[in-house]
């Protein structure tokens, strides 16, 4: 059964996160994809999501995109991965790919790096941009910050009684658990280094760009063919620093929604006390 099939409509009391509910598995492509970003998560890639929409493009999908956005789309990248690691149902084809990145003209970060293969092959009308990083440099960051969250107990705990947290947060770490072999802390690196090699042949280098977001707006935009933009710095997005406090900002969010779903249960519950005691009341 496709894990997809969990999924269930945002609880009326999600009041204190800004979440949307699109089921795409109801959905289809709706702007073309043109650019693969296959670089692996912490190399850039939330400015490279802002530069992107800075040169017009119509939406990167990012892990964002569901951990924070879309949560319900946790649930097909779930099914993706299982396809992929362990044999669990079909692997994605063009069509599928369309439904959960339709809305988007690139798509980058993880997951999706773990479908370097897959994505290249469904797309090979699109550019491919390998964001690197000092290897050092990105496993540390990495441990800090996303890794950190996928190991985060008070996620965990949430991830039983909250609408998103229970769809983001088996994904999460469904993807730590594959690709990178199930210890990031210590095959991490070597995860990280085979990956570009593997994408590099992958691609023909007429279709791809290596990047560092440190090379600015030049090199990016002589790849995509497109302007340079006038009087506008390269985005700096730099979430490392305060990527815990922002994680625990959402767990109390995610609290608080869960704590409005018990008060609505008691809620229920007493006016449907009260219903009992008062017709028993009129009656006897």
């Amino acid at each position: 059964m496709a894990y997809a099939s969990k999924y269930k409509s945002k609880p009326i009391t999600d009041i204190f996160t800004a979440d949307t509910d699109i089921d795409r598995r109801q959905c289809t492509r709706t702007v073309p994809m043109k650019v693969l970003l296959l670089g692996c998560g912490r190399t850039g890639t939330t400015s490279m999501r802002a530069a992107m929409k800075q040169l017009g493009y119509v939406d990167t999908y990012h892990m964002m995109s569901c951990s924070i956005e879309n949560p319900p789309d946790a649930l097909l990248w779930m099914d993706a991965l299982r396809a992929k690691y362990d044999g669990v149902g079909e692997p994605f084809t063009r069509k599928d790919w369309d439904k959960l990145l339709g809305n988007a003209q690139a798509v980058c970060d993880w997951p999706a790096c773990a479908f370097a293969k897959e994505l290249i092959e469904a797309y090979p009308e699109a550019k491919v941009i390998l964001t690197g990083r000092d290897v050092n440099s990105w496993h540390a960051s990495t441990m800090r910050t996303v890794y950190w969250r996928a190991t985060d107990p008070e996620l965990r705990l949430l991830s039983h009684f909250s609408w998103a947290a229970g769809m983001y947060y088996p994904m999460l770490r469904k993807f730590f658990d594959t690709f990178f072999e199930g210890d990031f802390p210590n095959r991490g690196k070597a995860v990280f280094l085979r990956h570009y090699e593997e994408v590099k042949k992958m691609v023909p280098e007429d279709r791809l760009l290596e990047y560092r977001v440190t090379d600015g707006w030049g090199p990016l935009c002589e790849f995509l063919g497109e302007p340079v933009p006038k009087d506008v710095p390269f985005p700096n997005v730099n979430d490392n620093r305060d990527f815990v406090t922002r994680s625990r900002r959402r767990n109390r969010r995610q609290m608080m929604n869960v704590g409005a779903r018990i008060l609505e249960v008691i809620l229920l519950a007493c006016i449907v006390l009260y219903l009992i005691f008062y017709v028993q009341w009129r009656l006897f």
